[in-house]
């Protein structure tokens, strides 16, 4: 990845009386206007080699010039912890992420999280706005996340992601028995008295989940997700407003065995140890090459082998 952007641009005259920052988004498409307006008030900017202001008017004719060096931050350490890295080119790369690796640093949890390993796998990462993470999955859940390496590829994924165009789908195991798939359309915010939870409140973000029914057992429904929306908890918190919540759940859900269940089923479904949720599949548009891209992981061994136990329990009834 190169250190330093060095760019011009002339204004062309459709644009005379554009702000600043208005020209520079249509001039520097690969940039976000957030990015691009840093620059314009750190000087890295300049029209005609004056710092101007970010909502200044221009007239067109004039000589833009983008001239910046990443500066990496230091604020995180890079650790040599394990990762299971899918794909890679120049522009991204797409990690398959274990259950209970942290994907960014927070209050208790300041290292040993998934920033940590990429900065170590990529130096360059350090000079990405949070080595190059453009979404999350939570600490205990498993599967696909992709991460940019240049700042086209990032400011590329946050608008696919922006727009709902990336396509990513889990597979769960839900507790109960549910008759077939739907969408759930509520919207989710903070829960009102329980501040680490979510819940479907009034206020809350849009969010919006399609399931459907990949096979049925006795007390549990294994199923497939997509997310059109991606809000904290979002999967765990409808399937739970629907009084189907994840198996395995510390935060929405609470044990139910099937009647009758073998001892060997027990003990499984009492001590497993997370969400039974995999980010199995996860497509988008490639930010240089604009092809259609699409990676597929399999399950994990544990929701595998409780699917198992889930199918053996339903045989011998």
């Amino acid at each position: 990845m190169a250190d330093r952007i060095d760019l011009t641009a002339v204004v062309p005259d459709e644009l005379d009386g554009k702000r600043f920052d208005q020209i520079a988004a249509k001039l520097f498409p690969d940039y976000s206007r957030a990015k691009l307006q840093d620059w314009i008030k750190a000087g890295g900017l300049t029209v005609a080699g004056q710092q101007r202001k970010t909502k200044e008017k221009l007239m067109g004719g004039e000589l833009l010039h983008l001239d910046v060096e990443l500066v990496n931050d230091e604020s995180y350490e890079a650790q040599d912890i394990p990762i299971d890295i899918v794909y890679e080119d120049d522009s991204l790369l797409v990690v398959n992420k274990p259950a209970g690796l942290v994907v960014h640093p927070a209050v208790g949890n300041r290292d040993g999280t998934l920033l940590n390993a990429l900065l170590f796998h990529d130096e360059n990462l350090a000079s990405m706005p949070r080595a190059g993470i453009v979404h999350r999955i939570d600490k205990d859940t498993t599967g696909l996340l992709v991460v940019a390496k240049t700042l086209k590829a990032h400011h590329s994924l946050v608008r696919q992601l922006q727009k709902k165009t990336v396509f990513r789908e889990y597979e769960a195991i839900a507790c109960g028995v549910l008759t077939g798939g739907a969408t759930v359309s509520e919207p989710i915010g903070r829960h009102p008295s329980q501040r680490t939870r979510m819940a479907v409140v009034p206020e809350g973000k849009d969010a919006v989940t399609h399931f459907r029914v990949l096979e049925r057992f006795r007390s549990h429904t294994h199923i497939k997700v997509q997310l059109e929306t991606g809000r904290t908890h979002q999967i765990r918190v409808h399937l739970a407003h629907l009084r189907y919540p994840l198996l395995g759940d510390p935060l929405y859900s609470r044990l139910r065995l099937p009647k009758g269940a073998s001892v060997e089923l027990a003990d499984a479904l009492r001590e497993f140890p997370r969400q039974a949720l995999h980010a199995r599949s996860l497509g988008l548009i490639h930010p240089e090459t604009q092809e259609d891209m699409l990676w597929t992981t399999e399950l994990p061994a544990d929701i595998k082998q409780m699917l198992s136990l889930l199918r053996a329990d339903l045989e011998s009834s």
